[in-house]
């Protein structure tokens, strides 16, 4: 069974950064295309970015092109997700997924293992 731990939440002000790594365990990583979406409190969960396997290709949300990137290192098992200028509706849970057949769409479905979540809070 395949394991996503998600890392390096926290508080921060508008404007500012944070870096998100999620470690994988137990599979196949480097065959794995990867997601982060995030929970907004009283929201539903949406995508945020998603990366290849082999991390050539990337796609994001309208919301956060050009402010986050998403990126991996296949030798750690890790998927990273660089946040900055921060706004206070960045604030969620952010979760990393795991889709065994190399995909990386924005749908939950096709996701096969999914992390714990961490929270990510925006406020002066």
């Amino acid at each position: 069974q395949v394991q996503l731990v998600e890392s390096g939440g926290g508080l921060v002000q508008p404007g500012g950064s944070l870096r998100l790594s999620c470690a994988a365990s137990n599979g196949t990583f480097s065959r794995y295309g990867m997601g982060w979406f995030r929970q907004a409190p009283g929201k539903e969960r949406v995508f945020v970015a998603a990366i290849s396997w082999s991390g050539g290709t990337t796609y994001y949300a309208y919301s956060v092109k050009g402010r986050f990137t998403i990126s991996r290192d296949n030798a750690k098992n890790t998927v990273y997700l660089q946040m900055n200028s921060l706004k206070t509706e960045d604030t969620a849970v952010y979760y990393c997924a795991a889709d065994e057949d190399g995909g990386m769409g924005s749908d939950e479905g096709p996701y096969d293992y999914w992390g714990q979540g961490t929270q990510v809070t925006v406020s002066s």
